[in-house]
């Protein structure tokens, strides 16, 4: 589902749940437990949200002072395709234990 929204892996930061944006911006349901949204001005790509616990993961790239990011963690890696592999030593979760993690059903 993110390679179809992005084009590649997305990259996100834990918002927590009291994310408040401002401006032109679009919600729409991606899937039975999760919505997206992004700018209905230029189509960047804002966030994902789970609906069971509010919890909002926001693309990293709207942040321009990157210093300090590090990639924690690689979620739906049964699902990446075979055209990448992040080189990164990170932990890596498969798309079931991702949500079995946020109690998802």
């Amino acid at each position: 589902m993110c390679r179809r929204w992005s084009e590649g892996p997305a990259f996100t930061l834990h918002g927590g749940t009291e994310v408040e944006l401002t401006g032109p911006v679009t919600r729409y349901a991606s899937s039975p437990w999760a919505e997206r949204a992004f700018c209905s001005h230029c189509g960047t790509h804002l966030f994902y949200r789970l609906l069971a616990t509010n919890e909002h993961f926001l693309s990293a790239g709207l942040f321009q002072d990157e210093d300090g990011m590090q990639l924690a963690s690689q979620i739906f890696i049964d699902e990446k395709p075979a055209y990448y592999d992040l080189a990164n030593d990170t932990p890596k979760l498969t798309g079931a234990q991702v949500l079995a993690q946020y109690e998802v059903t």
